[in-house]
């Protein structure tokens, strides 16, 4: 099956892709180098920018497909379209090239890039960092993740979860602590005490940095499927209203 994960760090060039925020995001990335990359912002339309990009990326560095190692993938929190068309594009592309999708949550890759905040007094290796993401409908995820080894892997505090805003400072830990993610703007002030908010902690994630998580530890990527913490915000009307309809 082309999901199962290898036992051993990948070496071969690794396709990454991130549509689960506000971004269509492809890079190609091997043995911790960056072949190619592109991002442009985006909001809907990611289905029809997703492929041509690959196109792109794949030309620019010269590799060819069948040359992948694997795929790896964002599989949330995020949009729910989004989500739908990274993941397909990516199970397809494995299926056609016959190298394994691999999986890590959205908040897994922000949290390994908010790392480079520095630190501050108090602060450890094991120092938590929350992610917060806009979830629409006056809500946030939160996911509260320890980055602390050597293999790439971010080991959960809690989480994720759904709430108001107004509701994080009840579930963070004490600090010190690291808050990212674009619903970080969306927190009451003052934050609680001992917690800073990353460097550009607005950006999106970096599909390089997902490519470099999963090369590290395949075995303990997540299968290529979405990673949902709440209902979908379309949904279908009741039997009744469609009868009468």
């Amino acid at each position: 099956m082309t999901s199962t994960a290898p036992a051993r760090p990948l070496h071969g060039p690794i396709l990454a892709l991130d549509t689960s925020a506000g971004a269509c995001s492809v890079a190609l990335w091997q043995n911790g180098a960056t072949l190619a990359q592109e991002s442009t912002p985006l909001v809907h339309g990611h289905a029809e920018a997703l492929a041509p990009m690959v196109e792109r990326v794949m030309r620019a560095a010269g590799v060819p497909f069948e040359t992948i190692a694997a795929v790896a993938v964002t599989v949330g929190p995020g949009s729910f379209t989004g989500l739908r068309v990274g993941l397909a594009f990516a199970r397809g592309l494995g299926l056609a090239v016959g190298c394994p999708v691999l999986g890590a949550t959205t908040t897994a890759v922000l949290a390994r890039m908010a790392e480079s905040t520095p630190a501050r007094p108090g602060r450890s290796p094991e120092t938590p960092t929350a992610v917060v993401l806009d979830a629409r409908r006056a809500e946030v995820f939160l996911h509260i993740l320890s980055v602390h080894d050597n293999q790439g892997q971010d080991g959960p505090v809690s989480g994720p979860v759904s709430l108001p805003p107004e509701a994080v400072a009840a579930h963070l830990p004490p600090g010190p602590g690291r808050l990212t993610g674009d619903g970080v703007a969306l927190l009451p002030q003052p934050l609680p005490a001992g917690w800073i908010v990353a460097e550009n902690a607005g950006r999106t994630p970096d599909p390089a940095v997902l490519a470099a998580q999963v090369a590290a530890a395949p075995k303990q990527a997540l299968p290529p499927r979405p990673l949902y913490v709440r209902a979908p915000d379309a949904t279908l009307p009741p039997p009744n209203a469609r009868a009468q309809a």
